[in-house]
């Protein structure tokens, strides 16, 4: 499979020569020329430093072991041995952050490390879900959608002190210097912890330096658990449970060679849940959400002239495509939607045709993406039965335009210029495709590629309330940009509360998000640790379990929620290994081949179980989320005698165990329904 075919952030090359032209994410005919990043010529003296990617992600996982979150654009993480530890434990995910230096004129000098300076990184992250507001959706739809009061959780605590004292989960300014500094981990100076309900530990990770003296922010264990053994009541509400989810900025004070100190430019760490198909992003991901902020807000420059067909287009295309192997709507598109097959090569190659005669072809496909840009009366009936078939912000009001997923408007906007063929035709790039690590990438283009790497394979909607991150992600107020306009897009803001409690009254309306209320300042504005992960589900694991499939009155096709992170319909391993046996006819091959099974079965309950329930489910997944497989890459049979229509490369799920919680299962015991 060709790199661009992983499909995230991929572009034609940049300037001339080779180094230039391999850059997976800009288009030098695609981009404004004062974005074009640039590399400060030799001997340029440092005028400031940032900490990159400037939004970094870090994944819960039960397992010791561990792999680094994406650096380049375009490649997902592909760890030795893959996902688990075993069957029973999820590897962890590690963000890295790294320091770039900038001359007076905003051109990159290169990275700085250990090796050329005492770096002294700190991070204070924090979980603060118990002590804030409860989800009911998002409070910046306006009248579309009306934003719902959420009160607090947990309010029978009273006082913001008792709330403090019992709901917040401090993992406290957590400080790191030198090369290979807690190389093994375990080292009490790095960990990250605080306290629940009184005096139960809760980790929050720990951090690490590689032989660089790069940060390596490692997450917590994905635990949620609650003291006074609660029940589980609610998707994204429950008092009295705790998990682990953390968030918090990322700061780093440097001492250069020559004796010189700078701050560099904070960034920020969320550490959040698993991606369940790391090799498949979302149809919009945050990257994109975040990029139409900083176009709309004129932060960025929107790509003027033809637009890159590599770069912005065909992207959507692709994670179209790779749809079919996480859901039943996508796979079955042919029969709610005539549309043709984005992975057929000669269809690409239609797709990517400029030319006027292909104008009608390209707009009959245009019409069958939905248009955010729709929102009357009839938006609703218009625009249902679009691409991508998944539920949107709005679900809570039916006949809103908002009850269906929304495009960011930039990304609608290269689909419409695709459309009128207003783009160029650079869908292969050998040297792109030839990128395998950053060092592969121009100096000057590093920086920025490590925030789209850390982004890109984050879901972009709907913020109902999401997958890792939520709605204010898309919020001006969030960043430093605007209150500085020489800030970087990307970076959010820093607060400076003097409580990670932030009482706003008895409700969180739409008026106190944007303004505040109480004497507290705005939610949606400068942030403290823990401030961006208190806004998704508590625990974690019952949305994760709750976000699947969707049944309404149609039987066909069915609404999802976010297939690209947790997968809905899966081609299981078993049944792919039936589909490569060669001692089977073509035909039987092919019926394991077509059939799907739900990826979350099994989690609310295995044998009679008459009265297993969505309750539960979220319940069980609490305990079960480490046996949920993984959807990866494999090849198909290339056997003289295999099925014409099988795909060179597929997407199965693998890793996944059994569902039984009472003791280890094997085939040996037999099957007895419990």
């Amino acid at each position: 499979m060709k790199r661009r075919d992983f499909l995230a952030g991929i572009g034609a090359g940049l300037g001339t020569g080779a180094a230039m032209m391999a850059f997976p994410m800009i288009a030098k005919s695609a981009i404004a020329s004062t974005d074009i990043p640039k590399a400060a010529p030799r001997g340029a003296k440092i005028a400031r430093l940032g900490i990159y990617p400037a939004i970094g992600i870090s994944r819960v996982g039960g397992s010791p072991k561990w792999f680094l979150a994406p650096e380049v654009p375009g490649l997902p993480p592909r760890p030795e041995g893959g996902f688990k530890d075993g069957k029973q434990l999820i590897k962890k995910q590690v963000q890295r952050f790294r320091i770039y230096a900038f001359d007076d004129q905003n051109r990159v000098i290169g990275e700085i490390t250990g090796n050329d300076a005492t770096i002294n990184w700190q991070v204070h992250v924090a979980n603060t879900k118990a002590a804030w507001y409860g989800f009911n959706n998002p409070l910046d739809n306006g009248e579309l959608a009306p934003g719902m009061p959420g009160q607090l959780r947990n309010q029978f605590f009273v006082s913001d002190k008792k709330r403090e004292d019992m709901l917040v989960i401090d993992g406290g300014a957590t400080t790191i210097t030198g090369k290979n500094t807690n190389k093994d981990g375990g080292a009490s100076d790095y960990a990250m912890r605080g306290h629940f309900y009184g005096d139960n530990p809760v980790g929050l990770g720990e951090i690490r330096t590689d032989d660089a003296g790069r940060l390596l922010v490692f997450p917590p264990d994905g635990k949620s658990s609650s003291p006074i053994n609660a029940g589980i009541t609610s998707f994204a509400d429950n008092d009295g449970w705790h998990d682990d989810w953390c968030d918090g900025p990322v700061t780093a004070k440097v001492t250069l060679g020559d004796g010189t100190e700078m701050v560099a430019d904070g960034a920020w760490v969320a550490c959040v849940g698993p991606n369940f198909a790391p090799e498949i992003p979302p149809v919009s991901t945050l990257y994109d959400v975040i990029e139409d902020l900083n176009v709309a807000q004129k932060w960025s420059s929107a790509p003027g002239g033809k637009i890159s067909f590599r770069k912005y287009i065909y992207p959507t295309f692709r994670r179209l495509a790779l749809m079919e192997w996480l859901t039943n709507a996508a796979n079955l598109r042919e029969g709610w939607l005539k549309v043709g097959d984005f992975s057929d090569p000669a269809y690409i190659a239609k797709l990517a045709d400029p030319s006027p005669d292909n104008k009608t072809f390209r707009m009959e496909v245009f019409d069958k993406f939905r248009n955010p840009e729709n929102v009357g009366p009839d938006a609703y009936k218009e625009e249902q039965l679009k691409m991508p078939y998944m539920l949107g912000d709005g679900v809570n009001y039916d006949g809103s335009p908002l009850q269906w997923f929304q495009f960011p408007k930039l990304q609608y906007s290269y689909l419409k210029a695709w459309a009128a063929g207003d783009f160029i035709d650079d869908f292969d790039d050998a040297s792109a495709d030839a990128i395998t690590e950053l060092d592969d990438m121009d100096v000057a283009l590093r920086p920025h590629a490590l925030t789209e790497a850390a982004l890109e394979p984050c879901s972009g909607g709907a913020f109902h309330p999401g997958v890792e991150l939520t709605y204010y992600l898309r919020l001006a107020p969030m960043y430093e940009r605007a209150r500085n306009k020489t800030a970087e897009p990307f970076r959010i803001a820093h607060g400076d509360r003097p409580s990670l409690i932030q009482n706003i009254g008895r409700l969180l309306t739409p008026e106190k998000a944007f303004n505040g209320g109480n004497g507290a300042p705005p939610p949606i504005g400068p942030q403290m640790p823990g401030d961006l992960t208190r806004w998704m589900g508590l625990p974690w694991q019952c949305d994760a379990f709750s976000c699947q499939q969707v049944l309404m009155q149609s039987d066909f096709p069915t609404a999802v929620w976010w297939p690209a992170l947790l997968p809905i319909d899966v081609l299981p391993e078993r049944y792919y290994d039936e589909m490569m046996r060669t001692d089977l006819s073509a035909d039987e091959r092919e019926k394991f081949f077509e059939n799907r099974v739900p990826w979350s079965r099994g989690v609310a309950g295995i044998g009679y179980h008459a009265n297993a329930s969505y309750w539960d489910g979220i319940t069980n997944m609490i305990t079960l989320w480490q046996r949920m497989g993984f959807v990866v890459r494999k090849p198909g049979p290339t056997d003289a005698g295999k099925p014409k229509n099988i795909p060179a490369e597929m997407f199965v799920e693998v890793e996944r165990s059994d569902m039984e919680m009472n003791y280890i299962w094997t085939p040996q015991d037999g099957e007895l329904p419990k």
